[in-house]
């Protein structure tokens, strides 16, 4: 932002007297306050002559007294005008013929010296009129007179002698013209039937203290000029949208966007940020609300106020990228567009300072967190928020070298986020995040706290410090302090979980500054992690392989439920593998071999490895049980078969008992004697 300011000048006058004694001897006098003036001025606007016709109506009074022996008058006087004046004129009603002429010329003030054509006598006063031009003599567009047919903005004075009363000042624009006052202080204007626009102060104290300075613009004709330029590989349409007659400012701004748009792209290391060009358009400072440019991001439409010099220029060339799109917070982007804009000034060793952080600026000291949006906060306010962001934007840019501030424009730019997973050995790194494969995305662009995340990200260095100097309100501060504490938190987990990669949610509190969230999730990681301990541990001691289903579970975007649940269920395999070794026998006996024939426990356990390893944790704990119970229950299977044998040997034997009876029974049966009387066939 530039504020007009014009510099207050005072207007002065002296005059010499001759006193006149019977002897006809002469001597010179000083005659203030002994001569006093009082004006009415009256400011002609005159745009189609390029010029204001001033009018002073003069009234000088000599009040000296005449004595016995001398007797006083005034034939000269001198008066300081405007600066940028000419074509003077002297005239009165009496007789004689008053003339001027300038007696020096400064870049503050013309002096001129009145011969008033005839001797003006103690207690007499004599009415002059003064005319002349404050002429516009075109050069440059920053210059501080501007009178032609789309703007008018020049000074305005109040002429008098000092500590003399009286004077008043009026001026006059045509109709159709809105002014304002830039500075200083006049009362409000009214418009005559004409439509001309009227300023008129009433009689002033103290004239020499009066000062004003007028912006007056009208419905313009436009001239466009239309520029392509190569921004890298982009052809890029650059409109200079400028009054029909002000061509020097479409020449200098346009001529010098041309050269900048290119070499800024190069120095913040990205490429032309927009789908179409880019329009530059003049204003009035009433237009872009007091400020010397405003850029409209949705338009692509940059206001640069008549008077803007050419670091306004290059600082608004800079909003093409830092305008709201790449970084969220106003105090980022204006500061990152100075911070450009006058590494460009320099390389195209073109004149531009920046705002410097004074003692007085100081005094309106604020976080810049609490800089309000345009036009929200008073002068004072807004000057040291320009100051301070500048000197803000030099500190970090010191401390992380153009390379780290490429490649946090480039994350931004690319919506990646901080906290990218570590690339493991041997893995390609990502061109933008810095993880492997395709790097973790936000939604929108970083405020102060993702460029804070940013920047420590890609220069592994810490830039606390200057957001705790420079951005944070009193409220951000405790969130500063959890942060510093979550990272310590994150950094010493992500350490212990070695080539394991902590699951997105966690990185994703992080990066909204979620640090409550963010230290739970890790709490939870550090109970996997002891579980992956104790699981390897034991799974080393039983001679099984841990699978790697518990890795998975742990980086999966559902956080650590699952991991958890894995961990537990893997823990109780490895039990229940435990317990089927165990309780293999030690010692075969007869009824333990008798009970195992038909089973193979040994198989059911190399089975129950393979599951376990491969992260069949149901089946590898069913093949162990399969085991286990096989041979738990051997001794008693081989003591039920032993007495089922038995039995069936018992039941044998009584079989054949039984049947070799039957048999026997049989056989006598068959040897039967015949007696008397019977027959046979």
């Amino acid at each position: 932002m530039s504020r007009r300011l014009a510099v207050l000048l005072f207007a002065f006058v002296a005059a010499t007297g001759l006193s006149v004694v019977p002897s006809g001897a002469t001597e010179v006098r000083a005659a203030t306050p002994d001569l006093t003036i009082v004006t009415n001025a009256r400011y002609d606007v005159q745009p189609d002559q390029h010029r204001v016709r001033v009018t002073l109506d003069m009234v000088l009074a000599n009040h000296l007294s005449d004595t016995r022996t001398k007797r006083y008058y005034f034939d000269r006087a001198f008066l300081s005008v405007l600066p940028a004046t000419s074509a003077y004129k002297l005239t009165w009603s009496g007789s004689g013929s008053p003339h001027v002429k300038v007696s020096k010329r400064t870049a503050a003030y013309t002096m001129l010296e009145f011969d008033l054509g005839a001797r003006l006598y103690s207690g007499k006063s004599a009415a002059y009129r003064l005319v002349f031009d404050v002429v516009d003599k075109g050069g440059s567009s920053t210059r501080d007179i501007r009178i032609g047919p789309s703007l008018v903005s020049f000074p305005v004075w109040a002429f008098a002698t000092d500590a003399t009363a009286g004077s008043t000042v009026r001026v006059v624009f045509p109709a159709g013209y809105e002014v304002q006052v830039e500075s200083g202080d006049i009362p409000a204007p009214t418009r005559d039937a004409s439509g001309r626009v009227v300023f008129q102060t009433s009689k002033l104290a103290k004239p020499l203290t009066f000062f004003a300075y007028l912006v007056a613009d009208r419905p313009a004709t436009y001239a466009d000029r239309v520029v392509t330029v190569d921004v890298g590989d982009v052809p890029v349409a650059l409109t200079i949208r400028s009054w029909a007659d002000d061509k020097p400012w479409s020449e200098r701004v346009g001529g010098l966007a041309a050269k900048a748009l290119p070499l800024l792209s190069e120095r913040i290391g990205l490429p032309w940020p927009r789908d179409g060009g880019l329009v530059i358009h003049e204003a009035v400072s009433r237009s872009t609300g007091g400020y010397a440019g405003l850029f409209d991001p949705t338009g692509g439409q940059v206001e640069v106020a008549y008077y803007a010099d050419d670091g306004v220029v290059l600082h608004e060339a800079a909003h093409a990228w830092f305008n709201g799109t790449l970084l969220t917070d106003r105090w980022a982007n204006e500061a990152f567009a100075s911070y450009y804009g006058l590494d460009a000034a320099a390389a195209l060793k073109v004149k531009a300072t920046g705002a410097v952080l004074t003692p007085a600026l100081e005094a309106a000291r604020i976080p810049l967190n609490a800089w309000g949006p345009v036009g929200r906060e008073d002068t004072p306010t807004e000057s040291y928020a320009y100051a301070a962001t500048l000197e803000l934007a030099r500190q970090i840019a010191t401390r992380a070298g153009p390379d780290t501030l490429h490649a946090v424009w480039a994350d931004a730019a690319a919506r990646v986020g901080a906290y990218q997973p570590p690339v493991p050995a041997g893995a390609a790194t990502s061109a933008v995040g810095g993880g492997a494969g395709e790097p973790e995305k936000v939604e929108a662009a970083p405020d102060w706290r993702g460029l804070l995340d940013l920047l420590e990200a890609r220069s592994a260095k810490s830039y606390d410090d200057l957001w705790r100097t420079w951005v944070a309100r009193d409220s951000d501060l405790a969130l500063l302090d959890a942060r510093t504490a979550a990272r310590a938190r994150y950094d010493e987990i992500v350490a212990e979980a070695g080539d394991w990669r902590l699951p997105r949610a966690v990185r994703d509190a992080l990066r909204a500054w979620q640090f409550d969230q963010a230290t739970m999730l890790l709490d939870d990681a550090r109970s996997v992690i002891d579980q992956r301990a104790a699981i390897a541990t034991a799974a080393a001691a039983s001679g099984l392989t841990a699978p790697d289903t518990l890795r998975t579970a742990f980086e999966s975007p559902d956080g650590f439920a699952s991991a958890t649940l894995e961990a537990t269920a893997e823990l109780e395999a490895i039990h229940r593998y435990d317990a089927a070794v165990a309780a293999r026998p030690v010692e075969s006996d007869p009824m333990v071999r008798l009970g195992l024939l038909g089973t193979a426990p040994e198989v059911d356990l190399a089975l129950a490895r393979t599951q376990f390893a491969s992260g069949d944790l149901t089946g590898s704990a069913t093949s162990a049980g399969a085991a286990r119970s096989a041979w738990t229950g051997a001794a008693d299977v081989g003591l039920g078969r032993a007495v089922s044998i038995a039995v069936l040997a018992v039941a044998l034997v009584m079989a054949v008992i039984l049947f070799a009876a039957w048999l026997r029974g049989r056989r006598r049966r068959g040897h039967v004697t015949m007696t008397a009387g019977d027959t046979g066939v």
